[in-house]
C-alpha cells in the first residue's frame, strides 16, 4: 500500500526519519534517525502490496528486523486523554522552519508521490486511542509541509499522513487521485467503524473533493483551506502567460511574485510573536528579517518548469472535481479567506456551500491565501469549535471532547483580557465547615460536580468563571447551554469564529438528559442554570431574580452517580450594564416583533410542555446602555453530597426538597454578595486603577473582609 522511501529521503540531515503509522497497527513498521531537538519527518511502508510497481523487495533496509521489535510494544505509551491546558507547541514552529526543511525535502531523488509522518525526536507521538487518520493534501509546492504550524497538536489526535510529491515529479492529476484513494481504502478497511480526515490546502483541496466524490460510501471529514476549485477564475490570471515565458535570468524574482500573493508576510511572522492581538515589536521585527531571505527559496520549491506543471495540474484538478461536486456526501468544513489574492476563496466558499451536501464555513476575513502558514488560525481549535472531532460515526459530545490546549487558554485571556480587567472577578468558597474563604478550596477537586446557579443577563459571568476553575483548579468545567446556540445560521453562510465556537472549546455542549447524564457518569465538574434563557434574557427590574422550573430532575440524576452539588451566585451585571429595552419592549416594535417571533418558532424550543414564565425561552437581544464598570462576584456554597443519598432522592419529594434547598442557596449567596460588596474600596475599576497597579493580576485584587 504504501510506497519506499528512497535513500536520498532517508539520508537527510537527523530531523528527517523514516516510520509506518503508529505503534498500535502491528502491520506496519518504523526507523527513526537520531534524536534531534527539532521534529523528524517520516516515510510510510508496509510489508504488502504494490504501488506504482513497487514491492516489498525494492523498499528501503531490513524492515523485517525493525517490525519484530515494534509489534512488541514494549516502548509504546498510548493515553487514553487529555490533560487541560496540555502543550499543544502551537508557535513553536514558524514558516521559517518550514522553508528550512524544504531545502532537505526537495532533492531530487526520482521517486514517486509518497506518505511520510510528522514525529517527535523524543518518541512522544502516540496519539489518544481510536484516533483516526489524518491524509494531508499538500497546495502547489506538494512538499507536504503545510501542517508544520499545527502538527504537535494534530498528532496527539490524529494519527497524521501528510502527501509529498516531488518537485520534479510529473504524475498526472487522475493517478494522485487514485494513488490517495488507494491509501483511503486501506485505511477504512482496517478500522470501517472510524472517520478518516483529509485536509486539503489549495491544489489539495481539489484533490481532497475529488477522492471524496469517488467514495461516497465511506465516511470522510474533508476540511479544505481555500481550495483551488476556482482556478479558472484565478485573480493571477494575467499574469500566468507572463510567468510561464519569464526568461531564465528572471526566473529567481518568481518566489517574491508569489510570496506576496500565496499568503501575508507579517502574518506569517507573527506566528510565535508572543500575542496575536498586540505584538512582541521586536520579535516580529526579527522574524520579518529573518523569514524575507528564505524566500529566495521558493525558486527551488517551484521552479520554472515546475512552476509551468503546476499550472496545468491546476486546471485539470479544478475541472475534474467540479464536474464531480455533487457526488460528495462527505462532511465538509471549508476554511476561507477574505485576503487571498490568488483565488477567489471568498466568492467560491459560497458557491462551494450550496453545492455541497453538508458544508460549514469558517471565514478568516483579515488572512491571505495560505492560511495554514499564517498567524492566528489554529486548525486543531477550529476543528474543536466547529464539532468535527469524532472518533466514530457520530459525534460524542463527552467522549469526542478534548480539553483545552496552554495555547488557547493564553489566547482566551488574550481575548478577553480587557473583559476581565473591567469585571476584576472575584470568587469564594464554603468550606465544610460553613467557613467562607476567597478562591474555589471550597469546591472539591474530584468529579462528578455539579455546579448550579444564577445565569447573568447575556451569561456575561461565563468566561471569568470557566477561565478561573481553569487557572486555580486545573479543572474543565463543562457549560450546558440552550441547544438553538449550536445550530447552524443558514442565513448567513460566512461565519466568522464566534464566541459561541469559544465557549465549545471550552467545554459548551447542548443541555439534554442525555448529555448530563454522560458528563456525569464521566465524572466530570458540570455548570447547570435551570433559569436557563429566561434568566439569562429577563427583563428590566428582574436582576438576580431566579425563574427555576418545578421539576427537581438534575438532582435525582446527580444522586445516580453520587455527584456533589454546589449551589452559586453571580452578582455583578447591574454594574456593568443598564437595560433600556427588554422583551416587552422590543416586540413592540413593528417589524422587529416579527422576525424575533418567527425566528423563535423556527428554532429549538425548550420546556415546551410547561407554563408562565419559566416556558418562556424566547432568544432576543435587550437594548444596553454601558456604564463604568463595577465589579463581578460570585460565591459558591457549601457543597451537598448525594453519594449514598440515591434511595432517598428516588423519592419525588426528598428530590423536591432538596431542589428547593439548593433554590435557596443560591439565593442566600447572591443578598450576601449583593451586601458585602457596597463595603469593597475596590469595587469600580476607577477605585482599583488609582489605588492598584496595572500590572497586578486580576485575581490578587484586593476585595471586602470577610
Amino acid at each position: 500500500m504504501f510506497v519506499r522511501a528512497t535513500a536520498s529521503i532517508v539520508n537527510l540531515s537527523p530531523c528527517f526519519g523514516l516510520k509506518s503509522g503508529y505503534k498500535h497497527r502491528p502491520s506496519r513498521v518504523s526507523v527513526r534517525c537520531a534524536g534531534t531537538a527539532a521534529d523528524s519527518f517520516v516515510v510510510d511502508s508496509a510489508d504488502s502490496s504494490v504501488v506504482n510497481g513497487v514491492t516489498s523487495k525494492d523498499r528501503v533496509g531490513s524492515l523485517n528486523d525493525v517490525e519484530k521489535r515494534e509489534v512488541s510494544g514494549s516502548d509504546v505509551i498510548i493515553d487514553d486523554k487529555l490533560e487541560p491546558l496540555w502543550d499543544d507547541g502551537y508557535g513553536t514552529q514558524t514558516v521559517k522552519d518550514y522553508l528550512d526543511l524544504a531545502k532537505e525535502i526537495i532533492k531530487p531523488d526520482g521517486g514517486p508521490p509518497r506518505w511520510f509522518c510528522p514525529v517527535a525526536a523524543d518518541g512522544n507521538d502516540s496519539p489518544l486511542q481510536d484516533s483516526p487518520v489524518l491524509l494531508f493534501l499538500p497546495g502547489m509546492d506538494g512538499l507536504g509541509l503545510g501542517l508544520i504550524l499545527h502538527q504537535k497538536s494534530l498528532r496527539k489526535v490524529f494519527e497524521v499522513r501528510c502527501l509529498h510529491i516531488p518537485v520534479y515529479d510529473r504524475t498526472p492529476f487522475i493517478d494522485l487521485v487514485a494513488f490517495v484513494e488507494e491509501t483511503l481504502r486501506f485505511e477504512h478497511a482496517l478500522f470501517p467503524s472510524r472517520p478518516i480526515y483529509l485536509v486539503g490546502d489549495s491544489f489539495g483541496g481539489c484533490l481532497a473533493l475529488a477522492v471524496a466524490a469517488r467514495n461516497p460510501g465511506i465516511d470522510l471529514v474533508v476540511i479544505l483551506s481555500n481550495p483551488a476549485t476556482s482556478f479558472d477564475r484565478t485573480q493571477l490570471k494575467p499574469l500566468l502567460p507572463v510567468l510561464e515565458v519569464m526568461p531564465d535570468t528572471l526566473t529567481g524574482t518568481i518566489p517574491y511574485l508569489l510570496s506576496f500573493v500565496m499568503g501575508d508576510p507579517i502574518k506569517m511572522a507573527t506566528v510565535n510573536a508572543e500575542s496575536s492581538i498586540i505584538p512582541n515589536l521586536e520579535k516580529l521585527s526579527d522574524n520579518l528579517v529573518s523569514l524575507l531571505p528564505r524566500l529566495s527559496g521558493l525558486s527551488d520549491i517551484i521552479p520554472k518548469a515546475t512552476l509551468s506543471w503546476k499550472l496545468e495540474l491546476l486546471k485539470s484538478a479544478a475541472a475534474y472535481t467540479n464536474s464531480r461536486l455533487h457526488a460528495i456526501k462527505a462532511e465538509v468544513l471549508l476554511l476561507t479567506s477574505g485576503k487571498d489574492n490568488m483565488l477567489p476563496s471568498r466568492d467560491e466558499a459560497e458557491r462551494l456551500s450550496r453545492n455541497l451536501q453538508n458544508c460549514k464555513i469558517c471565514y478568516f476575513k483579515d488572512n491571505g491565501h495560505t492560511l495554514l502558514l499564517e498567524d492566528g488560525i489554529n486548525l486543531l481549535t477550529t476543528i474543536k469549535g466547529t464539532f468535527k472531532y469524532r472518533r466514530t460515526w457520530k459525534h460524542d459530545f463527552v467522549k469526542d471532547y478534548l480539553p483545552p490546549s496552554m495555547s488557547e487558554y493564553r489566547s482566551a485571556l488574550e481575548v478577553h483580557g480587557w473583559y476581565r480587567f473591567a469585571t476584576s472577578p472575584v470568587m469564594f468558597s464554603t468550606l465544610e465547615d460553613g467557613r467562607i474563604v476567597r478562591g474555589l478550596a471550597g469546591v472539591p477537586d474530584e468529579g462528578p460536580v455539579l455546579l448550579v446557579g444564577y445565569h447573568m443577563l447575556l451569561g456575561l459571568e461565563l468566561v471569568p468563571l470557566i477561565l478561573e476553575f481553569l487557572r486555580e483548579k486545573n479543572v474543565i468545567v463543562r457549560g450546558m447551554a440552550h441547544p438553538a446556540l449550536f445550530t447552524e445560521n443558514s442565513s448567513n453562510r460566512l461565519q466568522e469564529v464566534s464566541y459561541v465556537d469559544l465557549m465549545k472549546v471550552f467545554g459548551a455542549l447542548p443541555v439534554t438528559p442525555s448529555n448530563l447524564f454522560k458528563l456525569l457518569s464521566s465524572k466530570s465538574f458540570t455548570l447547570l442554570y435551570p433559569g436557563g434563557a429566561r434568566e439569562a434574557l429577563h427583563r428590566k427590574g428582574e436582576e438576580y431574580k431566579l425563574f427555576w422550573p418545578d421539576q427537581p430532575e438534575f438532582v435525582r440524576m446527580a444522586a445516580k452517580f453520587g455527584a456533589t452539588i454546589v449551589p452559586f451566585g453571580a452578582v455583578g451585571e447591574d454594574d456593568l450594564v443598564e437595560m433600556i429595552l427588554d422583551y416587552d419592549d422590543v416586540m413592540r416594535i413593528p417589524v422587529l416583533n416579527d422576525y424575533i417571533r418567527r425566528t423563535n418558532e423556527q428554532g429549538v424550543r425548550l420546556r415546551n410542555g410547561m407554563e408562565g414564565e419559566v416556558a418562556n425561552q424566547d432568544f432576543y437581544f435587550p437594548g444596553l446602555l454601558p456604564k463604568v464598570p463595577g465589579r463581578f462576584y460570585y460565591l459558591f456554597g457549601k457543597p451537598i453530597r448525594t453519594e449514598g443519598r440515591e434511595n432517598m432522592l428516588k423519592d419525588k419529594e426528598n428530590a423536591k426538597e432538596l431542589y428547593m434547598q439548593i433554590q435557596s442557596e443560591v439565593e442566600k449567596s447572591m443578598a450576601y454578595l449583593i451586601k458585602k460588596r457596597e463595603k469593597d474600596p475596590y469595587r469600580g475599576v476607577v477605585d482599583r486603577v488609582i489605588n492598584q497597579p496595572l500590572s497586578t493580576p486580576v485575581h490578587q485584587v484586593p476585595t471586602f473582609e470577610l
